[in-house]
């Protein structure tokens, strides 16, 4: 079974990616965190994020994997264990800039195919149920307000001892919600055949529950 969720920045694709992975047994991979690692990658290497084509041909050479069960994911650049580094503001900026690369997204698209065909998995990211993997069994499209998206990632960044402040975290969730959904290669969109859930007056808990029938609801129908 393949399990796509999708959804704009602070959504809770992935502590619920984690969660579902952890419920089912099932392989978790972490899409943002393939591209935080990307970023990193180009970071280290000294290019300009707006040589398009010096930052691909990084990308193309960086061995990106994922290790490990979903709660203790381990995110590996040639071989190093990369977890703490790609999660500082400098990566997480270079990150959303160089996904509208056509040839990066390229790069990792058939990197998280090549992953997904491992067995059973649950991939999570903005476009897992539109162009990774059209022909996901389940696919979600999780939403909230900015406001609601951006107090959760300044309660994550606050835990990592981000210096960002509220306002500057919900300019950058509005900043990365025009930039996800307008770049011109797979924009973030709802796949047709997605079910939307809006968390804005939900806990996690309630989101996670109608995940899980919806997905037991269509394991019944394939037994």
């Amino acid at each position: 079974m393949i399990i796509a969720i999708d959804g704009p920045s602070g959504a809770g694709k992935s502590t619920l990616g984690r969660m579902l992975a952890r419920k089912l047994n099932l392989l978790y991979i972490d899409t943002g965190a393939m591209y935080r690692a990307a970023a990193l990658a180009v970071i280290e290497s000294g290019v300009s994020t707006t040589d398009e084509d010096a930052v691909a041909d990084v990308v193309a050479r960086a061995r990106i994997n994922l290790a490990g069960d979903p709660d203790s994911l381990q995110v590996l650049l040639d071989g190093r264990n990369v977890s703490n580094k790609i999660r500082t503001e400098e990566v997480s900026q270079t990150s959303s800039v160089i996904s509208t690369i056509p040839a990066v997204r390229r790069a990792l698209v058939a990197r998280q195919r090549e992953m997904g065909k491992r067995g059973s998995v649950v991939l999570e990211g903005r476009d897992i149920g539109t162009v990774v993997f059209p022909e996901a069994d389940v696919k979600f499209f999780l939403t909230a307000r900015p406001e609601d998206r951006a107090q959760r990632r300044y309660e994550e960044d606050r835990l990592r001892e981000s210096n960002l402040t509220f306002d500057e975290t919900l300019d950058d969730i509005n900043t990365r919600d025009a930039r996800d959904s307008t770049r011109a290669d797979s924009p973030l969109r709802k796949a047709d055949d997605a079910i939307v859930i809006d968390s804005t007056e939900l806990s996690i808990e309630e989101v996670f529950a109608k995940m899980l029938s919806a997905i037991r609801e269509r394991q019944g129908r394939d037994a």
